[in-house]
């Protein structure tokens, strides 16, 4: 589905789903959420068989190991979509919650309670697990959602959205609640982002050239899931051992996502001693390293040299920037100038530097001595996430349930009129 037409009718029947949705309940929304979990597993052969055309598809047009490795879907990852639906279902429904209550002078009881968004456009890049992930977020936040995944994974989407939309069959969930854009001509994303009457929100989430033709060209309310420059901060109060593991994590175990480590930043203090062995390790697992002058100092070869671009750089692979700051002070400035408000974090045994850390780091999610890789709805105990918003109204962070909520005034009187 791709034309002008085609694309205001997907708009107009989810606004019009939207607002039965709101009246569904939470029981109907968590037995919808689980029959998707199964219909998922159940259909495993077939997202495979969907997601190898992707995958052969990426291999001809030489796509990085990375962006490989966040197109596939096993067995394990169909497993673990399913599993997000379910934790998912066990979430609280913030639908409803009554956040304040008011009595005012006059009699008037006002209640301000948490509500749906209604329609959510959600346009975003290469991990079709996002498809599921979005689908059952929206509907337990009692929102319509239209999505509009990346031509990497076209195929992936289109199967996973056909089993989930078969899935609301005969329930209580109208089929209209979910829609995905197929097109892959970046016209109907255009006109997706001029329908502000039937939509109301958009989170782009994927590279900075998406992001910027989103937040440029949207009449719609957008939050934006920008890139991700993390950082690894190791203080010269640090346990070096803790910092290893920690920086080792953050870049190696999954490089090509936005929570992974893209500049390590390393105090002058612990350079000379910490570099040698840290470098080492990362490079026997095939990290390129792009050091600064000091750093290139301290490791006489195997570090090419990091340019200013360098620091400005999300890899999502396996290169990581090095720079020796001087101080506390000095890796604050880098972060402040170079990141990306995602996630940054600090190694150090030193209770004030950690906490001068998280006050001047102006950041969405704040770690010490921690793995940035922690930056996920799963790991925050949300169940999934919609994206990381890297801005700060009206969510930040990890995008979950309540995030996808807004709230309205209920007002209580027995006749009042005002004087």
């Amino acid at each position: 589905m791709g034309s002008e037409n085609q694309i205001i009718k997907m708009a107009q029947a989810a606004k019009k789903a939207s607002s039965q949705l709101s009246n569904v309940s939470t029981e109907e929304k968590n037995k919808v959420l689980r029959k998707m979990a199964e219909d998922l597993v159940a259909h495993s052969g077939y997202l495979m068989k969907e997601n190898k055309k992707d995958l052969q598809a990426a291999a001809r047009n030489r796509l990085s190991k990375a962006m490989i490795d966040r197109l596939t879907l096993d067995e394990k990852r169909i497993t673990d979509m399913a599993k997000c639906l379910l934790d998912t279902a066990n979430l609280k429904d913030p639908v409803g919650e009554v956040m304040q209550t008011i009595e005012r002078p006059n009699g008037l009881l006002i209640k301000k309670v948490r509500t749906p968004i209604g329609v959510i456009g959600i346009i975003y890049e290469s991990r079709p697990n996002v498809t599921s992930d979005c689908i059952g977020l929206c509907l337990k936040s009692g929102n319509a959602v239209i999505l509009k995944g990346g031509k990497e994974s076209l195929y992936s989407n289109k199967a996973i959205f056909k089993i989930l939309r078969d899935s609301l069959k005969g329930s209580a969930v109208p089929q209209d609640a979910i829609h995905l854009l197929s097109s892959t001509d970046r016209q109907a994303v255009h006109i997706l982002l001029g329908l502000d009457r039937y939509v109301d929100l958009i989170i782009p989430r994927g590279g900075e050239g998406l992001i910027e033709f989103v937040a440029k060209h949207s009449r719609i309310s957008v939050i934006k899931h920008y890139k991700g420059i993390c950082h690894v901060y190791v203080n010269d109060k640090a346990n070096l051992e803790m910092a290893r593991k920690i920086c080792y994590n953050a870049k190696v175990q999954r490089p090509g996502v936005c929570n992974a480590m893209e500049t390590m930043l390393v105090d002058r203090g612990v350079a000379e001693k910490f570099l040698p062995l840290m470098i080492a390790e990362l490079q026997k697992a095939g990290v390129e390293i792009r050091g600064c002058p000091v750093t290139r100092q301290i490791i006489k070869s195997g570090v090419k040299r990091a340019i200013e671009k360098d620091w400005d750089t999300e890899y999502l692979d396996l290169i990581l920037s090095v720079k020796v700051v001087d101080d506390l002070k000095g890796a604050i400035d880098h972060i402040n100038v170079h990141g990306s408000h995602h996630s940054d974090a600090i190694v150090t045994e030193d209770q004030v530097q950690a906490e001068k850390f998280l006050k001047s780091v102006d950041s969405a999610c704040l770690y010490v001595n921690a793995s940035t890789r922690f930056t996920d709805g799963y790991e925050f105990g949300f169940g999934a996430e919609v994206g990381i918003s890297t801005d700060k109204l009206h969510a930040r962070g990890p995008m979950a349930l309540e995030e996808l909520t807004t709230y309205k005034y209920l007002v209580y009187g027995q006749g009042q009129i005002r004087q």
